[in-house]
């Protein structure tokens, strides 16, 4: 029986193995089918491989087959006796931020991969830096393609020395160092005899063991109502009253008894029943979608917030975010109108000014630029049309993050992260 839940990404520059990590994970810890591999030994074979190439496993798209890239985020599931897993798979290519922000931007970990012949390259460093503002608690550096360089100690402690350094200008709250093989599994499930000098955990024992329930916010109860359901059974008398806010729990702890408070209307209430599709629970945390059914009756809709009296989101109308622009064909300027997503409340928003273009690769504020393009990052002034209930992203990655929407085509033009004023 599973315990809980590791969401992580991979990343790294283009041809570091994070595609054949993936797939050295799923065949060896068993989670593909006979046919599956089967099929990966054909394609390889036509393809002049010597053996299994496990990196089209996740390489399902036929343009990334043609040219042994990933190009989008692929989400694979497996699952070992103490915990699953859910994998986003990100492209190298520089010019696939955004991908890269959208599989990391739900992850608990990020595994950066590096080529143990080449170091750290300008995508291992960017990728770094993504995982640290995307506020991505444990990170794991994964030094491959050992056996390309003999097994050499000397060379992972000169990798791992080198990002060290680079590691001190970010925010990296657990950073682990592993050196693997993914092409022959050295350090991925099980130790490698290869490397007798590393006495650290496998990858997958890394995984297995990191510990993620403090990385959740449950100390502020956050409640987006996403859906208030009322059904109509005439022949049913327990449903003639029945009114249940839906939603899934962004932050705390609730349990039935808790007094809690309704926003924007201010007005406060106990929680009575949780009830969830399999019954009622004595308590609910993140990320449980769960009904909750209060005492009182209060005119409550989608987009609402249900806290603590005491403990409650910031509730604005101006946002100060940092913004990766995913738009292709167009801009992000000040004076832009767009859509506003933000837990379960949409809502028109304008772009007040752009402060500054961030360089991810030097960490450059370019303040004197007018626009972000395609993949472009920078901090942003907003001027919502309601008032939105927010926590900065650094505390709460639900209530303080949101996404940007075209009005006219409704397609996601950029992602935001809401900041702490400076």
């Amino acid at each position: 029986m599973t315990t809980d839940i590791l969401r992580f990404a991979t990343a790294g520059s283009v041809d570091d193995g994070k595609s054949t990590l993936i797939g050295r994970l799923l065949y060896d810890s068993k989670s593909i089918f006979e046919d599956q591999y089967a099929a990966v030994e054909r394609t390889s074979r036509s393809r002049g491989e010597e053996q299994a190439n496990l990196a089209l496993l996740t390489d399902g798209l036929r343009a990334e087959r043609e040219q042994g890239i990933t190009i989008d985020v692929a989400y694979r599931y497996f699952a070992t006796p103490r915990r699953t897993f859910i994998i986003a798979d990100t492209p190298g290519h520089i010019q696939y931020t955004r991908n890269m922000v959208t599989g990391a931007s739900t992850a608990d970990l990020a595994v950066v991969l590096v080529d143990a012949r080449k170091g750290l390259q300008e995508q291992s460093r960017r990728h770094a830096f993504l995982a640290t503002l995307l506020q991505v608690p444990h990170m794991v550096l994964a030094v491959n393609k050992m056996d390309l360089v003999d097994y050499s100690e000397e060379r992972f402690e000169e990798i791992k020395a080198e990002f060290t350094a680079f590691a001190a200008k970010l925010d990296i709250p657990d950073l682990t160092f592993i050196p693997i093989s993914a092409l022959h599994g050295d350090n991925v499930v099980e130790r490698s005899a290869n490397m007798p000098w590393y006495e650290g955990p496998s990858l997958l024992h890394h995984l297995e063991h990191v510990h993620i329930a403090s990385d959740r916010n449950l100390i502020d109860v956050r409640f987006p109502v996403q859906y208030v359901i009322r059904p109509h059974r005439a022949n049913d008398p327990d449903l003639h009253d029945y009114r249940g806010y839906a939603g899934q729990v962004a932050g705390g702890v609730l349990k039935p008894g808790d007094e809690v408070v309704h926003l924007p209307s201010g007005l406060t209430t106990r929680i009575r029943r949780i009830a969830t599709a399999d019954g009622d629970v004595p308590e609910a945390f993140p990320p449980m979608s769960v009904t909750l059914l209060l005492e009182d009756d209060i005119d409550i809709s989608r987009g609402d917030m249900i806290c603590r009296p005491n403990n409650r989101p910031n509730v604005t109308q101006d946002l100060d975010a940092m913004v990766c622009w995913m738009a292709e064909g167009r801009s992000l300027t000040p004076r832009t109108k767009l859509l506003i997503k933000h837990t379960t409340r949409t809502a028109k928003v304008m772009v007040r000014d752009l402060l500054y273009r961030l360089d991810v690769n030097t960490l450059h504020r370019d303040e004197s630029a007018t626009s972000l393009s395609l993949n472009e990052i920078g901090r942003v002034a907003l001027r919502v049309t309601q008032p939105l209930f927010v926590d900065d992203y650094q505390r709460n990655r639900l209530t303080g993050g949101f996404i940007l929407i075209d009005e006219g085509t409704n397609a996601t033009v950029g992602a935001g992260m809401v900041l702490r004023p400076e």
